[in-house]
């Protein structure tokens, strides 16, 4: 439709999830009318995400050095490990101020469909931290949607075997959603009443 920079603009905005052709069209056309100084300022920041956040070597949150925050806090339990399918579900549960305990980030959920399987999650890394014996719980945050839900099935059947105690988050939430969506007091309930599968 328009023709160089704009358009290029345009073009990778609409590449963003979440974001279709009018809405980048629509931000693309914010840029060019914003402060230089604002637009600098952004750059900036994408830059910088990019150069400095990694994944955390333990649990896989983001990141500025080689373990998140939450790793790195010394009053964090080691025995209770809550499962999340991404970095903004941590965030989610964070929160609500309910757990006190460690996270894994998988990076998805299983999802034939979309061709991602057990083999394209974190889900070795996961039995590798289960496997050093400090785990007494792991509960499963994933999506309360099929996916989330068949990749709970997965690791509860994995996991069991090993002796170690594993709950879900309890119903409350809506099937079919985000965790990142979910307001903080349903999340508290849903968390402080999971139960075991």
């Amino acid at each position: 439709m328009y023709e160089g920079a704009i358009q290029d603009l345009i073009d990778e905005l609409g590449r963003l999830p979440g974001v279709g052709p009018k809405s980048a069209q629509r931000i693309a056309f914010h840029v060019l009318s914003a402060d230089p100084a604002d637009v600098t300022r952004l750059a900036t920041a994408l830059r910088k995400v990019k150069e400095l956040v990694r994944f955390c070597t333990s649990c896989f949150n983001v990141a500025e050095s080689e373990q998140c925050r939450i790793c790195r806090d010394p009053r964090r339990g080691v025995e209770v490990l809550c499962v999340v399918e991404e970095p903004k579900d941590v965030v989610a549960i964070e929160r609500t101020g309910e757990f006190r305990g460690r996270y894994h980030v998988l990076g998805g959920a299983i999802n034939p469909l979309e061709g991602i399987g057990p083999d394209n999650l974190r889900i070795r890394e996961l039995m590798a931290r289960l496997a050093a014996g400090e785990v007494k719980e792991l509960i499963l945050a994933t999506d309360p949607n099929t996916e989330g839900e068949a990749t709970a099935t997965y690791l509860a059947l994995l996991v069991k075997p090993m002796g170690i105690a594993v709950t879900r988050l309890a119903s409350g939430l809506p099937v079919g959603g985000d965790l990142e969506y979910a307001d903080e007091i349903t999340l508290g309930r849903a968390f402080a009443g999971r139960r075991t599968v």
